[in-house]
């Protein structure tokens, strides 16, 4: 495995703003009662004025704080390695690389947005932020934070993973959190589910629904999301900022850059910089690949159309690709891919044409993750394994052809908190779910009445 390595000097010094470049402008936000365009100001009870800011930037480029750089420097720049023991034994002409984020201290890309979320808030003196997590990757990140700026973290965990990955749990009473259940007792959105389904195993839009409520009952608390919105895509460009300069290192450029896909976030951190290449016209060749879960297929089968980020309706209308804010996803082991819909940014350009999309098994999934950890040595997270699974795919397609082709994707987190999964798995005991088209059509037909786009 060669790895190509920044140094600290070359850490960005700004992210990246993909909102002056879009090619069409994007749809605004909607405010969810009036349905009217979303201002600055009706988000100023959820989060600092700082983030509000950028969520609303026509700016292409934003300075990252020097505090904010220097803890990234903790883990950043993050290696770009290249998967050549995997190409021998795929007998692929296709270059395989991958930017490897399970380095940071929480093993995810998560601390690139959790470190300046919690450190605006540290400096407008918000006492406590709240958050929902999936699988866990979040939860985690956003407590490592606020450890480092003595902020308290309220984490509201799916239920399925909460039972299913008990260590998360234990990484964030570490970092000092405190971590519930969702649903729980604690919120009236979590009461009104449990009050349908005792037994319901949560849901990211259920969790996002607590943790908004409980932000909006306290003068001295503010929310932090994980995911989708353009401030969270924002702080992740810092990772294909990097990779763009590793392949100026390596001399080379991928072909088709290919990231996994829950919120968006992920995905956009990594593309969006190269994205930048292709909408300029450098680089119009180049393909863009999401990876999802075919228990929550928002991108191959979800509607492009106004709705919530959170089951009880509470935040501002998002324009984006989604199976409906009341759908429920099956315990798959990705929890960080059973949000119900994405990043609007993301959504506009896939609605364009400019990112392709396809969805996976997880039986399939943890297959090509236990031959990646057979070949590359690591053990990865579930969501990543979904990116591999479609790099993989496109080196077996350049085999097929004979053409050589550079593969970029997104190693968005360790596996190391989801051996029970892999266990699961290598037992012959883990599940595919493929969502019947009858559930979808009933999520679909619960879309707020802002419509279709």
């Amino acid at each position: 495995m060669k790895k190509f390595i920044l140094t600290e000097d070359e850490l960005p010094r700004q992210w990246y703003n993909i909102l002056p470049d879009l090619p069409a402008p994007l749809p605004p936000y909607l405010h969810p009662v009036t349905y009217e365009p979303l201002r600055p100001e009706d988000l100023a009870a959820l989060l600092p004025q700082a983030v509000i800011e950028q969520e609303f930037s026509p700016e292409r480029w934003i300075d990252i704080p020097e505090q904010v750089r220097d803890i990234y420097r903790m883990w950043r720049p993050s290696p770009l390695c290249r998967a050549d023991r995997l190409e021998k034994a795929l007998d692929t002409p296709a270059k395989i690389y991958f930017k490897f984020e399970g380095v940071s201290p929480a093993g995810s890309h998560k601390p690139n947005t959790a470190i300046p979320q919690v450190y605006y808030n540290a400096r407008e003196g918000v006492r406590r932020v709240t958050t929902e997590t999936g699988a866990g990757q979040w939860g985690s990140a956003l407590s490592f934070a606020g450890s480092l700026f003595d902020v308290a973290v309220t984490v509201y965990m799916v239920r399925a993973s909460y039972e299913q990955k008990p260590y998360r749990r234990s990484l964030m009473h570490t970092w000092g959190a405190e971590v519930f259940a969702s649903p729980s007792e604690r919120t009236q959105a979590g009461r009104d589910i449990l009050a349908k389904d005792a037994e319901s195993p949560g849901s990211l839009g259920i969790a996002i629904s607590e943790a908004v409520e409980d932000a909006l009952a306290h003068d001295d608390t503010r929310f932090a999301l994980g995911s989708a919105m353009n401030h969270v895509v924002l702080h992740q460009t810092v990772i294909g900022l990097e990779a763009r300069r590793q392949f100026e290192l390596a001399g080379d450029y991928p072909d088709v850059v290919i990231g996994c896909v829950g919120g968006g976030s992920n995905f956009s951190g990594l593309a969006f910089p190269f994205m930048a290449d292709r909408l300029s016209g450098e680089r119009p060749g180049t393909r863009f690949v999401a990876a999802e879960p075919t228990a929550c297929p928002t991108l191959t089968r979800g509607a492009y159309a106004y709705d919530y980020p959170d089951a009880a309706g509470l935040g501002p209308l998002l324009p984006m690709r989604t199976v409906g804010h009341g759908f429920m996803p099956a315990p798959i082991h990705a929890g960080g891919l059973r949000f119900h819909g994405d990043a609007p940014t993301m959504c506009a350009l896939h609605d364009k044409g400019y990112i392709e999309a396809r969805a996976y098994e997880q039986t399939e999934v943890f297959a090509e993750a236990v031959r990646f950890a057979r070949h590359e040595g690591f053990v990865i997270a579930p969501e990543s394994a979904h990116a591999l699974r479609g790099a993989v795919q496109e080196a077996l397609a350049a085999k097929e052809t004979g053409e050589e082709r550079t593969i970029l994707f997104g190693l968005s987190g360790h596996g190391h908190f989801d051996l029970a999964a892999y266990d699961s798995y290598l037992a012959g005991k883990l599940e595919d779910y493929t969502i019947p088209q009858s559930q979808l059509e009933a999520a679909l037909s619960e879309l707020p009445k802002a419509g279709r786009l």
